[in-house]
């Protein structure tokens, strides 16, 4: 039988995770938590990140899960040590190595959320497996907020990726990894700036690849339709809101619960 996986992120950003590991595992049992309550993570001060990590890493256990992924870049910044500890010995798989060990460029820019970028973590970790690189991170503190509010196609928003992206290109970076798990969403305002010739590196396309090690090499016919029926969604507040904001990634409206991460039962 396949690991249930725990996957959380403070909105619909972490549904990039989840979107790749279903279409490279199939229908693998699956725990989508979105702590919409306290959305976005990456604008909160460092404790504060270390106490939601905790208060979700035990939420996710207490629901039987049997691996972990940190599908959100400013927990794993911050709080991998905390989310290690309190999964008590469970797998958990985290996006900033798993970007790292994607890239092969000399000159790297991320785009992070604020807490993620101050923290330094995607330098310290491609550092660690690609010494020598140059890396420049960029924190972004409006793209959550404007993505959270369905904002994908607003002026305001290219107008900030512009702004973000231009130490990036005044640097002449080679790679871009979209170090938040909401930005994938912004593939195609970025592909506007960029040029060609820059990759895009999306950090859960490494992680569904790293939880080969759990799940087994893919067997998914390439093409195959994305389906849900083995993933369950809950979230901290407005379900029919993360419904809606997910309905287009996901291809189709999921059903969504409201859970008190206080609860063990969940039901809120």
């Amino acid at each position: 039988m396949k690991p249930r996986l725990g996957l959380f992120d403070s909105g619909v950003g972490g549904l990039t995770v989840l979107r790749r590991v279903l279409e490279r595992h199939g229908q693998v049992p699956c725990l989508y938590l979105g702590d919409t309550a306290r959305v976005p993570y990456g604008n909160r001060m460092p404790h504060e990140i270390r106490v939601i990590a905790k208060e979700v890493v035990q939420w996710l256990r207490d629901q039987q899960v049997t691996a972990v992924v940190m599908a959100c870049n400013t927990t794993n910044a911050l709080a991998s040590d905390v989310a290690e500890a309190v999964a008590g010995g469970i797998p958990v798989v985290r996006l900033i190595e798993a970007a790292a060990n994607m890239l092969s460029e000399e000159r790297v820019g991320v785009l992070a959320t604020p807490a993620a970028a101050a923290s330094g973590a995607y330098g310290k970790q491609i550092e660690i497996s690609r010494p020598g690189t140059m890396v420049i991170e960029q924190g972004c503190p409006a793209f959550v907020p404007l993505i959270e509010t369905g904002q994908l196609s607003s002026e305001q928003l290219y107008q900030a990726a512009r702004e973000y992206l231009n130490p990036l290109l005044a640097a002449q970076v080679e790679a871009v990894v979209l170090g938040c798990t909401h930005y994938p969403l912004l593939e195609p305002i970025l592909r506007q700036i960029l040029p060609q010739d820059v990759r895009l590196i999306d950090p859960a396309i490494g992680v569904a690849r790293e939880l080969d090690v759990l799940l087994g090499s893919p067997t998914i016919p390439l093409g195959t339709s994305l389906s849900l029926t083995s993933t369950r969604f809950c979230v901290t507040a407005n379900p029919e809101g993360f419904a809606t904001r997910a309905t287009p990634w996901l291809g189709e409206r999921p059903q969504v619960e409201l859970v008190s991460l206080q609860c063990p039962a969940c039901a809120s």
